[in-house]
């Protein structure tokens, strides 16, 4: 499916923004802390006609790598929320997100009027692991993604293959993913990076790790109908997923009108890439 571009102001500059689809009921979608609104381009392509969804590249991330700092998860809700009221009415809106977007939406929605919030794998307050700080518990659970921000290939396809020899996406390869993929990539031949900084990441992974009870507190806070959906495996498709039983099971408790599903047989990525994963995201968000 092809997102038609435009940008949103936002302090700072602009940032870029897709609508996949032309139906008039809208959800807005943020995407994961190394990510792009590519992303979203395989749920999107399941969606009812009469539905749309508008992602954005956060800021520090794709074609909106250049809007300035201060950076963390607030930030980047106020930015989600702007890009929101470009489009329509929150009432009307579903507003989803993916891993850290997740988070992200769950902030622009305390306080806010949207229709429906849905998390997926993500969302719920990660602790900081025994002994490590912010910095290296995020080298310790995302350092393969965060490597690859400082690396250089030589050509878009070595990229792709990069990308391609990743444990989530063994067996899992479709044209979406490798669309994702060279829609991130940037650069001259010999020179091939991402387009994602390091720096946003950095801030806003430490601002997620460091503020669990800021996290918490939005969970009270939202007042639209919320919905987590996760994914059993994690992000090396390791077989501990991203938001684990033990850590679902104390927040369903706190917040008894959550609801919960485990979407079978995909990784922390491939809920948004593989087709019945994919698939039955688009269901839920357009329900």
């Amino acid at each position: 499916m092809n997102p038609v571009l435009s940008d949103v102001e936002v302090p700072g500059g602009a940032l870029r923004v897709a609508r996949f689809g032309t139906g008039p009921r809208l959800i807005v979608a943020v995407h994961g802390i190394t990510a792009s609104l590519m992303a979203w381009n395989a749920v999107a392509r399941r969606l009812p006609a009469e539905w749309s969804l508008v992602a954005m590249d956060l800021r520090g991330r794709g074609h909106s790598a250049g809007l300035p700092g201060p950076y963390g998860l607030p930030r980047q809700a106020e930015d989600v929320n702007l890009v929101a009221r470009s489009v329509g009415a929150e009432s009307d809106i579903v507003l989803t997100g993916h891993s850290m977007g997740a988070y992200i939406a769950l902030l622009a929605a305390a306080g806010h009027d949207y229709a429906r919030v849905v998390l997926l794998d993500g969302g719920l307050p990660l602790p900081l692991l025994p002994g490590l700080d912010a910095d290296a518990t995020l080298d310790a659970t995302v350092g393969p993604a965060l490597a690859r921000l400082d690396r250089t290939f030589p050509s878009t396809d070595a990229y792709v293959d990069f990308f391609r020899a990743h444990p989530a996406f063994a067996g899992n390869w479709t044209d979406d993913v490798e669309e994702y993929v060279r829609y991130d990539a940037i650069g001259p031949e010999g020179a091939v990076r991402s387009r994602v900084r390091q720096e946003p990441v950095r801030q806003d992974g430490r601002w997620l790790l460091n503020e669990g009870e800021e996290i918490g507190a939005a969970l009270h806070a939202v007042k639209s109908p919320l919905s987590l959906l996760r994914a059993p495996r994690g992000l090396l498709d390791q077989p501990v997923g991203m938001i684990p039983d033990e850590l679902t099971a104390t927040w369903k408790g706190r917040l008894p009108a959550l609801e919960e599903e485990l979407v079978e047989d995909c990784n922390h990525y491939t809920i948004l890439f593989q087709d019945r994963c994919a698939s039955l995201v688009a269901r839920h968000l357009s329900r």
